[in-house]
Formats: C-alpha cells, structure tokens, sequence
C-alpha cells in the first residue's frame, strides 16, 4: 500500500514537491494531473492511473508493474529503465516518449500511439502491441520476442538488430522500417 493516499499526493503536486522515491503502490491517481511531475525511482506498482495526464513527466527507474494507465496521457514523458512488466497502456498517448531500456514484457499497448518515441533496448517480449501506432519510433536492439503486433503500424521505424523472433506481423504496416540484423526467426507476417 501507498505510503500517501490521494488528496496527500495532490498536494505535494499542488505545492511543487518532488514524488520521487516514493512508495505509492496500488494508489488510486486516475484522472488525475501529474504533468511534468518527477516521479523517478517511485513505486507505482498496482497503481490505478486510468486517464491521468503524465505529459512530461519523469518517471526514470520507476516501478509500474502490473498498473493500469488505460488512455492516460505520456507524451514526452521520460520512462527510461522503468519497469512496466504487465502494465496496461492499452489506449494511451506515449509520443515522443523515451523508453529507453525498459522492461516491458507482458505490456498491454493495444491501440496505443507510441509515434516518435525512444524505445531502444526496451524489453516488450510478449508484449500486446495490437494496432500501436509506433512510426518512426526508435526500436534499435529492442526485444519483441513473440510480441502481438497485428495491425501495428511501424512505418519508418528503425528496428535495427531488434529481437523480433516468433512476433506476429500479420497486416502490420512495416513500409519504410529498418530491419538491419534485425532477428525475424518464426515470425508471422
């Protein structure tokens, strides 16, 4: 559990403070405005985030396991080495968003738009990419083992030396991407 509950972290926002290092596991912040808020190194694990407004904020190293962020809003926000492992993104805006190096497996981006973002060396093995938007997104060296990207469309993303073994392409719209030593071994397209 939390170690705030929700009218106490709206006033740390409301007054500028810093969320970093916080415990806030299986809090409830949905709808809320957290943007350009640091959240570095906090635990979100279990959080409810459903539709919260994160535009800009930092959440390096972060812990979002198994949270639920359906349609909130993460553009331009900084989530590099955050664990995501199970998370619900299904619907959410991360454009522009760094990635880099995040553990992601077993995500849920179902619809998600991921356009312009950094997602180098992420880990999204198992993940559910179904119609995520990533054109022209950075996938250079990330895992995509067995990944769902049915009707993805990656147009002009570069997936440069990407683990892409068993993921399933099928109508994925993959014109214009780099796949240089890129690993297509028992993909589905």
């Amino acid at each position: 559990m939390a170690d705030l509950n929700r009218d106490e972290v709206l006033k740390k926002i409301e007054t500028g403070d810093s969320l970093a290092n916080l415990n806030l596991a299986q809090i409830d912040l949905s709808y809320a405005s957290l943007k350009g808020c640091d959240l570095s190194g906090a635990n979100l694990s279990g959080a409810h985030l459903q539709n919260a407004n994160l535009e800009k904020a930092v959440l390096k190293g972060a812990n979002l396991t198994h949270a639920f962020l359906f349609g909130a809003n993460l553009v331009e926000a900084d989530l590099e080495g955050a664990n995501l492992e199970n998370t619900n993104l299904q619907d959410s805006n991360l454009a522009n968003a760094s990635l880099k190096g995040a553990r992601m497996s077993r995500i849920s981006l179902f619809g998600a738009a991921l356009e312009g973002g950094n997602l180098e060396g992420a880990d999204l093995s198992h993940g559910k990419l179904k119609r995520a938007r990533l054109t022209g997104a950075n996938l250079r060296g990330a895992v995509l083992k067995g990944t769902h990207l049915q009707r993805a469309v990656l147009k002009n993303a570069d997936l440069t030396g990407a683990d892409l073994e068993g993921a399933n392409l099928k109508n994925a719209d993959v014109s214009g991407a780099v796949l240089k030593d890129a690993n297509m071994n028992g993909c589905i397209q």
